[in-house]
């Protein structure tokens, strides 16, 4: 046989190489498809997953199905709740169509947006923020005072529940006028947890455009609610937004926070609808005031002044280099609380200014300086007066200006009523908890079902016990929520014409209907609202106490 022939017969066996590197290939395929699930399977079940919140009870920390707005006086920004059930509709459903507002109020000139003209304004639903929830933390370390968490419902143990961690396994917890008090002594937030619990009563930058129209906390007209005669500052009509002062440098000049149609110092909630409830929340005297400055002389002071319970705690810069934090008592007589000397770099130059006493501590900044007081952590280390009500004033001597001014509040921890139950761990009824018990609260207090309202457990989860009411045992803690990885997005441009078209065309044809659901997503990206969720990491406690050079 010739060695033609050979080859010949040996060139059949080359395809059947051939078949086995592919029956290869697709083998090794579906191997790394699998491992790809079960490792995608373990790493959603022990150490990362993702969560959409669905309500506003953590609300303004994380928003569930809400309106995206503007005041249409102001244009102030704002999310407002949306609440299925008022829309005859099944909870947690979110609408692809538009739908009109209930009574809504601007957070920062107090306009409530009614919605009783004959063809009301409807607006379209947004999604809750989905957020990524580490399950693993717990694992290997205790949780924190203030950690945002995740965990099973203690009523029912088949649903999620996210709300903020307060209490601790062994802590008593009680909240006094708004604030926690754990073991008799404040809990404190850490800097950017308090951050986030800032909530806006009036942003000077903001200036209504029709301040004659009724609606401004039911008043018939919107001033300035700064009051400023007959002291030295002045507004100039082309520029609102600005205040100036050309004033003696021995004596003050104030701006005082007043006028009966601006918002008030309650503890109201934009997200929330304004119903009568607005009116009977209590009224919020942790407070912050700010500014951007600029001296326009070599001397001179500003500074801000807050009430709290009848006493006037001021915080002050002079242009020379000094910072002060005093205080005038129900005596009338002032004490200096602190004070600090500090460089002044270019005075000339526009220097943010920022004064506030929250959760027992007064804080005072200015250009980056900063200069603490703290007025005590136990419970009994103030005097309730709560017959005074908050104040709120800008004050100056020289010449000066003061631009971007804002007032904040803190946020309230309420006890209002539930119909006939009563609240647990509120004045006068302190809670205890026990070994592996924790106790949350929502962000959003007023409208919030968490560890204050809940009854006893109707339900377990298999192999437990049923554990107290009020308290989140430890096994059923899921995970600590991380970050804010997609909020609610925006939908493309398409032209109006063309979306009309389709959508009344889609009610007589399915395949019209399916187009008109694809282009309403929402799949650009919110990237200004993708946030880290913070808690009670060491890593962003209190920041120090003075950073200012003491006299």
């Amino acid at each position: 046989m010739s060695d033609a022939n050979k080859d010949s017969e040996k060139s059949p066996k080359k395809p059947d190489a051939h078949k086995k590197d592919r029956a290869s290939e697709i083998a090794n395929t579906f191997e790394w498809l699998i491992t790809a699930f079960i490792l995608a399977f373990v790493f959603r079940a022990f150490v990362m997953e993702a969560f959409r919140i669905p309500t506003g009870s953590m609300a303004d920390t994380l928003h569930g199905a809400h309106f995206r707005l503007r005041c249409p006086q102001c244009a102030f920004k704002l999310q407002h709740g949306f609440t299925p059930q008022l829309y005859d509709l099944s909870a947690d459903v979110v609408p692809s169509y538009e739908v009109s507002l209930y009574p809504t109020k601007c957070p920062s000139c107090g306009w409530i947006e009614q919605n009783q003209s004959f063809r009301p304004v409807k607006h379209p639903v947004e999604n809750g923020d989905r957020i990524l929830v580490l399950k693993c933390q717990y694992q290997f370390m205790d949780p924190q005072r203030f950690d945002v968490i995740v965990f099973k419902n203690p009523l029912n143990p088949t649903e999620n529940y996210i709300k903020r961690l307060i209490g601790l396994p062994g802590d008593k917890i009680e909240i006094v006028d708004g604030d926690v008090f754990i073991n008799d002594h404040i809990a404190r937030k850490p800097a950017m947890v308090q951050k986030e619990h800032w909530m806006p009563i009036y942003n000077n930058d903001y200036q209504p455009v029709h301040p004659d129209d009724k609606g401004y906390n039911g008043r018939q007209t919107w001033v300035n609610p700064f009051t400023y005669h007959p002291s030295a500052w002045q507004i100039q009509d082309h520029d609102p937004t600005q205040f100036h002062l050309n004033a003696p440098t021995d004596r003050d000049a104030f701006l005082t926070y007043d006028a009966p149609s601006a918002n008030d110092f309650r503890a109201n909630y934009a997200y929330n609808s304004a119903g009568p409830s607005f009116a009977n929340q209590p009224a919020c005297s942790d407070l912050k005031v700010e500014g951007i400055v600029r001296s326009l002389s070599d001397t001179g002071r500003f500074g801000a002044s807050l009430g709290k319970y009848g006493v006037q705690y001021k915080g002050w810069v002079d242009f020379e280099g000094r910072m002060v934090i005093e205080s005038k008592g129900l005596d009338n007589k002032s004490t200096i609380l602190a004070e600090g000397q500090f460089d002044i770099a270019h005075p000339a130059q526009p220097k943010s200014f920022e004064f506030a006493h929250v959760d027992r501590l007064l804080i005072l900044k200015y250009d980056g300086h900063i200069l603490k007081y703290d007025l005590g952590t136990a419970l009994k280390s103030l005097e309730y007066h709560l017959e005074y009500s908050p104040e709120v004033a800008f004050f100056g001597a020289g010449q000066l200006t003061l631009a971007h001014a804002a007032i904040f509040r803190d946020t309230y921890y309420t006890k209002g009523s539930r119909s006939s139950r009563s609240p647990r761990a509120v004045e006068g009824n302190a809670f205890q908890l026990n070994e592996d018990e924790f106790f949350v609260l929502g962000d959003n207090s007023p409208n919030s079902e968490d560890g204050r309202w809940w009854g006893e457990p109707t339900m377990v989860t298999r192999g437990q016990t049923p554990p107290r009411a009020g308290v989140v045992p430890r096994e059923y803690l899921v995970g600590k929520a991380m970050f804010v990885y997609w909020p609610s997005g925006y939908k493309f441009p398409w032209p109006r014409k063309m979306m009309d078209m389709i959508q009344k065309g889609g009610q007589n044809n399915r395949l019209l209907n399916i187009a008109n659901v694809i282009l309403n997503l929402k799949c650009i990206p919110n990237f200004g609202q993708m946030r880290y969720i913070y808690g009670g990491s060491s890593e962003f406690a209190q920041e120090p106490s003075v950073s200012t050079n003491p006299l």
